[in-house]
């Protein structure tokens, strides 16, 4: 069950990986592909799908946010405030 037209999540971006599971979920929306190759695709958006999680959780983690505190402009951790 070889996806031919897979790529390596590792030459995506992460807005590239978004539209071909966009594109995957359509096509299993359709329900016009035969059993196998619905399979085939389900991997694949399982794959792209923690491929975006892991890239959103990396940008989440180099995220700072900039409050102010008594007059003083801090940096502080996403998540943190």
């Amino acid at each position: 069950m070889e996806n031919k037209k897979a790529v390596k999540t590792e030459e995506l971006t992460f807005e590239e990986a978004l539209a071909q599971l966009e594109k995957i979920v359509r096509t299993l929306e359709e329900g016009n592909v035969p059993l196998d190759k619905s399979l085939a695709l389900f991997e694949e958006g399982t794959r792209l799908v923690r491929f975006c999680n892991d890239k959103i959780d990396s940008a989440e983690q180099k995220v700072k946010i900039l409050t102010e505190k008594n007059g003083n402009i801090t940096e502080e951790d996403f998540g943190k405030s």
